[in-house]
C-alpha cells in the first residue's frame, strides 16, 4: 500500500537579489509519510536554503511548496513557519541556557498551533523524553548535559508539539566522530518509534546512507538524483554522485563489439550507448586482488584501516587505482596482481575526452 505524500515540491527555486546565479534551481520532489530524507550535498549546493523554504524562513522564488497537502509556500504567498506545523532542529541545538529541560520543551507546546492544558504539557514533556532516552533529566539545564544530550533534548522539543514534519540542519556536525556515529543510529530510531517524517541535511555521505530511507544528492543548487541509499550507491546518476557518494574508480574503457575493453579485463555491453570510449564506475571494494607474479598490476601502496587494507594499485598505463580488502588479504608492497571486478556490469560515463571534445587516444596504449 502507498504511503501518502506529507510534503510535495513543485520546480521550487529561490534566486537572492545579491546573488547572480540562484541558490536553488527547479527543485522537484515528494517525500511519504513516515519517510526520513537525507538531503546530501558540498557546502553551498543549497541544500540548507531549500530547507529553509521548506520551514519557511525563505520564500522561493518560483515554484510551490504543499505540506500534508496545504499550499504553505510559492513565489505569491508565504505560509508563516509557527503556522506550518513543522519542528526544527539546529546545527547549535538552539537550546535556551537559562531554562530547564523540562522549560524548553514546554516551550514548543506553549507556542505551537495546538493548545496544550498546563496537565497535558507536563505529560508530554514526559513522553518525549521518555522516547530520547532522557527521562529524568527534566530539571536539569542545557549546561549540564553532554552534546550528545542537548542534540536528543533538541529532538525533543521539535517533537513534542507533534509536528508533521522535521527539519534538521547538520544536526551532528558539532559532535565528535564517536558520538555522531551513535547518535545517527538513535535520531533513526526515535524518528521511526514517533512515526514522524524528516528532512535532514548533512554533507556526511556516511551520515546520509545510515540514516536515510531516501537520499537527494544537490550540487550547484541543482538535484543531481533521489533514490534509495542504495540505488544512490551503486546506480549514481552523474559522475558527480558517484564521486560525492562515495569512493571510486574511473576505469578508462573502448567499446568493442558487445564487450567494453580495459586494462584490466573485457565487461559485457548491457545498455545501449552511442560512445566508443566510455568509463566505468568501480568502488573501491568492488575490485578484488589476487596475487600474481605475471600480474600486470603492482601494488604501490597499502594503508591499514582497522577493518579492511586499502590499496594503491599500478596499472601497465600508469593510473591508479584502489581497492578495499578484508584484512585476512595482506600484499606487500611491490607485489605484481591481478584484477577482478566483483559487478560483471558496473555503471558507465562518457569518456571525460569526449565531453571535453578532445581527441579519443585514451586507450590507444591497450591496442
Amino acid at each position: 500500500m502507498t504511503k501518502p505524500a506529507i510534503l510535495d515540491l513543485d520546480s521550487v527555486s529561490k534566486k537572492f537579489p545579491n546573488q547572480n546565479t540562484p541558490a536553488v534551481t527547479n527543485i522537484s520532489f515528494t517525500l511519504q509519510q513516515g519517510d526520513l530524507l537525507g538531503l546530501l550535498g558540498p557546502s553551498g549546493c543549497g541544500k540548507t536554503t531549500l530547507l529553509r523554504i521548506i520551514a519557511g524562513f525563505e520564500q522561493p522564488s518560483r515554484g510551490k511548496v504543499e505540506l500534508a497537502g496545504r499550499l504553505v509556500s510559492a513565489a505569491n504567498c508565504c505560509l508563516a513557519p509557527e503556522q506550518r506545523n513543522t519542528g526544527m532542529v539546529f546545527q547549535d541545538y538552539a537550546l535556551f541556557p537559562h531554562l530547564t529541560i523540562a522549560e524548553n520543551i514546554a516551550f514548543g507546546l506553549k507556542r505551537g498551533h495546538k493548545q496544550y492544558s498546563r496537565q497535558q504539557i507536563k505529560e508530554r514533556i514526559g513522553e518525549v523524553l521518555v522516547l530520547v532516552g532522557l527521562a529524568g533529566l527534566e530539571k536539569r539545564y542545557p549546561h549540564e548535559l553532554s552534546g550528545g544530550q542537548q542534540q536528543r533534548i533538541a529532538l525533543a522539543r521539535a517533537l513534542a508539539p507533534q509536528p508533521e514534519i522535521i527539519l534538521l540542519d547538520e544536526p551532528l556536525s558539532n559532535l565528535d566522530v564517536q558520538v555522531r556515529q551513535r547518535l545517527r543510529q538513535e535520531i533513526r530510531s526515535i524518528l521511526k518509534a514517533s512515526a514522524t517524517s524528516a528532512i535532514f541535511v548533512t554533507h556526511d555521505r556516511e551520515e546520509a546512507l545510515a540514516i536515510s530511507d531516501r537520499i537527494a544528492v544537490m550540487s550547484n543548487g541543482r538535484l543531481e538524483q533521489i533514490g534509495t541509499p542504495e540505488e544512490v550507491y551503486s546506480q549514481p546518476a552523474s559522475r558527480f554522485v558517484a564521486e560525492f557518494v562515495g569512493h571510486v574508480n574511473f576505469l578508462p574503457a573502448q567499446r568493442q563489439g558487445n564487450y567494453w575493453r580495459t586494462e584490466i579485463g573485457k565487461f559485457q555491453l548491457e545498455n545501449e550507448v552511442k560512445w566508443e570510449m566510455a568509463e566505468l564506475m568501480l568502488r573501491e571494494e568492488e575490485i578484488l586482488v589476487q596475487p600474481d607474479r605475471s600480474g600486470a598490476v603492482v601494488v604501490s601502496d597499502r594503508q591499514f584501516l582497522g577493518r579492511e587494507y586499502r590499496y594503491c594499485l599500478q596499472t601497465a598505463s600508469g593510473q591508479e587505482l584502489h581497492a578495499r580488502t578484508a584484512v585476512d588479504t595482506q600484499l606487500p608492497v611491490g607485489t605484481r596482481v591481478q584484477l577482478s571486478i566483483a559487478t560483471p556490469t558496473p555503471p558507465i560515463f562518457p569518456s571525460m575526452n569526449i565531453r571535453d571534445g578532445k581527441s579519443e587516444l585514451e586507450l590507444a596504449a591497450m591496442a
